[in-house]
């Protein structure tokens, strides 16, 4: 059974993410604030879920949280920084979006949310000293499978990976060989041969190993 709180505090956000092991598309991460006597069934790791469920939570999760906020991290900027640091930033951007400040955050994983604050890029969002101090000032705890120990992290997973699937079969309709809508992106043998018969798009992420003979793909 997944817990409410880890902290006593009263306005407890969760982050997770979704897409970080993706050829294409963005890394998408979400920061939920829920009520402290939420419950709900089926409410879950996403990764546990079928989509079916997972489309059956997402509204739900959204209308009985309390703050909910969402980040696409571009194919572009994940390139430039990296997939760990572009995951940290997109849950940093989330818990930035919350209309109130929390006062204290659970992030599922092994790592600090406050890991590589303020980190520059030529793409994205640029983080305003004042926002650094405010992600800096916030009490936070990195929680190694966290999406199936605390509700709002499931909460925040849920929200991460219907809206990066959202996102991922709206390109799809634009590059149909690549089956995104099936495969979101993920390195199936399927999109792998799609990007050996077709090449990649601009929704690929060019810093990744695309193709096992990666040496012989034109970038």
């Amino acid at each position: 059974m997944l817990l409410n709180n880890y902290s006593s505090l009263l306005i407890e956000a969760g982050a997770d993410e979704a897409g970080r092991g993706c050829l294409a598309g963005p890394v998408t991460a979400a920061a939920v604030v829920l009520p402290n006597d939420f419950k709900l069934d089926l409410l879950n790791d996403s990764k546990q879920l079928s989509e079916k469920t997972r489309e059956y939570l997402r509204p739900l999760v959204e209308a009985r949280a309390v703050l909910f906020a969402v980040t696409h991290i571009l194919n572009d900027e994940i390139d430039e920084i990296n997939i760990l640091n572009a995951s940290m930033k997109a849950m940093q951007e989330s818990i930035l979006k919350l209309a109130i400040v929390p006062d204290y955050i659970i992030v599922d994983g092994n790592r600090s949310l406050n890991a590589k604050l303020g980190l520059l890029s030529n793409h994205g969002k640029k983080f305003t000293k004042k926002e650094i101090q405010l992600l800096k000032s916030v009490p936070n705890t990195s929680i190694i499978k966290g999406d199936s120990k605390y509700l709002s992290i499931a909460a925040a997973s849920i929200l991460a990976k219907t809206y990066r699937d959202e996102y991922m079969n709206k390109i799809h309709e634009e590059f149909p060989m690549y089956n995104w809508k099936k495969n979101k992106g993920y390195p199936t043998k399927e999109h792998r041969e799609a990007i050996r018969e077709f090449g990649i798009t601009k929704y690929h992420r060019k810093s990744f190993r695309l193709l096992p003979e990666q040496i012989s793909l034109d970038l």
